[in-house]
């Protein structure tokens, strides 16, 4: 005889119904399940929305389980239908449409709504929330219309938002409430840290303001704060919060607090009902992070399937999320009191940060920024109670005898078999060691494919890389290639060559054939990919603003204030009278109160409005100066022979010639020249990129100076005695320079990293290598025009790039 199921009856097909029912389908085949969601999609991975947001993935691409997942597991799946209550009395499933389905058990995984600001135009047009694909499709749409863009809320969604928004092309500024990006998981030096990094990508702040009104007629057209101030903005995302989804329970009379009431086994005050995830409140706390959802679901499956399991006690709280390409994470307290002892490192070189608490030498709270590779041994820290000890404090600060690594395995040893590694597809430490034992998988590739860990935002990877150490010990090669950043192990030179080999076109065809694990990349590879691409296809590629930092996409620097400085020109540091007054008169006309010598012999304007940036290009006429650029900035020069009674050669004319010839040409890291016209060195060749000097005999040219903040004596490279040579070497270097430089890599670290022999070599004693560098970058040097000429005639990308939220003032 057999036996009839059991009728589940999942309410919610978002990751914390369909993961318990995954984890049940693992334990069980009692069940025969129905699955009601009100999206018109299978199973998808919420946290992965901003990528569908800025288009570098599809829907598609964040399925988590598809339709023939359903089909294959026998569930029934009801998409765009919405439950409107649980009828007790006769144990059925009630939809808005009329469909009643019997049950026996019943998980309630409605998740939760985005909190609207209850204040005067909320329900304007163009206001919308940021928490499933529609809104996903209502931001693309508007951005193809609109161009001015508020997000209301600092937190993980809001700046989410804001990351896509810009990256479809709108101006954006984040409005928030307090003054620190992402308060309730990073302390004040994080938030600072991620804040300059989202302004160098494009976002604009509006910090410690309060919205009271939302203006405009049927749509809105912008922001009123408490202190009376206005920001215009013709398109509005609120993202100030979630709110638990009680409807259903409220309807069925079913208790509830701010979320659902469920006790330590996920059950409600109705028999035979259940509850998981962001709708439920357990010991009066609702959670909205994926890693308690998933807790909870593993308890539930177990209980319902009749399995002995420890009870749900509530999660230790901890946020590991990638923002625009920047790792954080924070777990326990994180803001320190007077009971803290903290510990802190700060490193401003390599933009990371690290903070851990103690309280009566217990750890019990972290944040990290940049580099979360500890990320999972401390919460395992916090979580376990462990005593600070200098062996753990030696492992972690990275000081002292004890290496990390062997901590490491060590810290994957003690966590728990049912621990979660993998926040955003609920993958257990158990499920990644059973893949390993049970069909012996030797690569995170291995893992992805079976168990799904890495498989969305890539931050579990190193965590998946020491479970397999543990596990293989010798048997398990990690790679020691330093990729271009997280998102990849390629290094630079592998990304050329397969750039050229595969005949790659385009930043998202590189980052799809070469299987990045973030993929639509970061703040580092974007640009870098953009500049090889242009490097290798001069002629045909097409510049990709978006992947390039906010001050070249607008042709200006942007200053702390929100204004700009504007640099044009000045060939080798000379200028004329009657470019001297027309540089007068634009400052007085359009209000700039610092007219500033540069330490590159020219004239800044700095404190341009936004809006007033196109007009003053205009109406000087000047090229630009790429002040801004990873392009030739300045060549400095000494009046030489022309004035100077020691001078022994012209260097201003030679100067203006270099700096007319290399102008505009994209390079791996900004560069500079300097010329002298004799040995006194006035121009300071010494400390530049390329350094000239003028002598009696012809002319020295030297390399890799640096007097920034790595600063570095240049090197002689050869001497020449015509101008012609001289121009010709220049050339060379500088492709040499272009072609085999790491991104944002300086020519000082560049020499060191090369050998000054080796471009002695390639670039002046092999003459054929010599002319044939000197035939590509006379290419490449075809193709370049000046931006400000090209921005002036394109209306529509210089209106949407400068508009501002306010009228221009004169």
């Amino acid at each position: 005889m057999t036996l009839s199921k059991e009728k589940l009856v999942i309410i919610g097909n978002g990751m914390a119904g369909i993961s318990t029912v995954e984890q049940i389908l693992k334990l069980t085949s009692r069940f025969d399940i129905t699955v009601f969601g009100s999206e018109p999609y299978p199973n998808y991975n919420r946290i992965m929305l901003s990528y569908v947001l800025d288009e570098s993935k599809t829907i598609d691409d964040i399925v988590l389980n598809g339709w023939d997942w359903y089909k294959e597991n026998g569930i029934t799946l009801h998409t765009a239908t919405t439950v409107s209550h649980i009828d007790e009395a006769s144990q059925q499933v009630v939809t808005e449409s009329g469909i009643r389905v019997h049950y026996d058990k019943v998980i309630i995984a409605t998740g939760s709504k985005p909190f609207m600001l209850p204040i005067p135009g909320s329900d304007k047009q163009g206001v919308v929330g940021f928490r499933d694909i529609s809104d996903c499709r209502q931001m693309v749409e508007a951005a193809k219309t609109y161009k001015k863009a508020a997000v209301i809320g600092g937190g993980l969604l809001g700046l989410e938002a804001a990351k896509g928004l810009v990256h479809l092309g709108m101006n954006v500024t984040v409005v928030h409430l307090m003054e620190d990006l992402m308060e309730r998981q990073l302390d004040h030096q994080a938030a600072l840290m991620l804040k300059a990094e989202l302004e160098r990508q494009g976002i604009q702040f509006a910090m410690g303001v309060q919205t009271v009104e939302l203006l405009g007629d049927e749509r809105v057209e912008g922001l009123r704060f408490s202190d009376g101030t206005v920001l215009e903005a013709e398109f509005v995302v609120m993202a100030v919060g979630i709110k638990p989804n009680v409807a259903v329970a409220q309807a069925s009379r079913i208790i509830t607090n701010r979320g659902i009431i469920v006790n330590d086994y996920m059950q409600t005050s109705m028999p035979g009902v259940y509850s998981v995830g962001e709708c439920n409140e357990h010991r009066g706390v609702c959670y909205g992070l994926v890693a308690p959802l998933f807790e909870q679901g593993m308890v539930l499956a177990k209980h319902l399937c009749g399995i002995e399991t420890a009870p749900y006690e509530g999660s230790v709280v901890s946020t590991k999320l990638k923002i625009s390409g920047v790792d954080v994470f924070s777990t326990g307290e994180f803001i320190e009191g007077p009971e803290h002892v903290v510990i802190a490192h700060k490193d401003e070189w390599k933009q990371t940060y690290k903070k851990i608490l103690l309280k009566h030498n217990v750890i019990t709270g972290a944040v990290l920024f940049g580099d979360i590779a500890d990320s999972a041994r401390l919460q395992k820290l916090i979580k376990d109670k462990t005593v600070m000890t200098d062996e753990i404090y030696n492992s972690l600060m990275g000081s002292g005898c004890c290496g990390g690594g062997a901590a490491k395995q060590a810290s994957v040893e003690a966590m728990a078999d049912d621990e979660i590694m993998c926040g955003c597809n609920g993958v257990t430490k158990k499920a990644i060691m059973d893949a390993i034992a049970d069909k012996g998988i030797t690569t995170v590739e291995e893992i992805k494919a079976c168990t799904g860990a890495t498989r969305s935002c890539g931050g579990c990877k190193p965590i998946v890389e020491q479970i397999l150490q543990y596990v293989l010990g010798d048997g398990f090669k990690t790679s020691n290639k330093q990729g271009i950043c997280a998102c990849t192990t390629y290094s630079r030179d592998e990304i050329v060559a397969e750039i050229k080999s595969k005949g790659l076109t385009s930043t998202r065809e590189v980052m799809n054939v070469l299987d990045w694990s973030q993929s639509e990349g970061c703040s580092k590879c974007r640009p870098a990919l953009n500049y090889y691409l242009t490097m290798i296809y001069p002629d045909t590629y097409e510049d990709e603003k978006e992947s390039r930092f906010v001050n070249e996409r607008l042709s200006a620097n942007i200053q702390k204030d929100g204004t700009y400085t504007v640099v044009p020109r000045m060939y080798g540091g000379v200028t004329t009278p009657e470019d001297l007054k027309k540089l007068a008169d634009i400052s007085m006309k359009y209000d700039v109160k610092c007219v500033k010598v540069t330490g590159g012999q020219r004239i800044g304007l700095m404190g341009v409005r936004k809006e007033d940036v196109p007009k003053v290009w205009e109406e000087l006429d000047m090229p630009s100066g790429y002040a801004y650029a990873k392009s030739l900035r300045t060549v400095k020069t000494c009046v030489g022979s022309t004035f100077c009674r020691f001078g022994t050669q012209d260097s201003m004319s030679m100067g203006a010639l270099l700096e007319r010839k290399f102008e505009r040409l994209d390079l791996p890291a900004k560069f500079k020249f300097a010329v002298n016209g004799c040995p006194r060195n006035c121009a300071e060749a010494c400390t530049k990129d390329i350094g000239i000097v003028g002598n009696d005999g012809g002319w020295e040219l030297f390399i890799g100076g640096n007097g920034g903040i790595k600063a570095r004596l240049a090197d002689l490279l050869c001497k020449v005695k015509t101008d012609q040579e001289l121009i010709e070497l220049c050339s060379a270097i500088i492709q040499y320079y272009r072609e085999t430089g790491i991104y944002l890599e300086r020519t000082s670290d560049w020499v060191e990293r090369m050998g000054l022999d080796a471009i002695r070599k390639a670039v002046v004693e092999d003459l054929e290598n010599r002319r044939a560098l000197v035939e590509r970058i006379e290419f490449a040097l075809k193709q370049v025009e000046d931006p400000w000429k090209k921005m002036l005639s394109d209306t529509d990308t210089c209106t949407a790039l400068f508009q501002s939220h306010e009228p221009a003032a004169r």
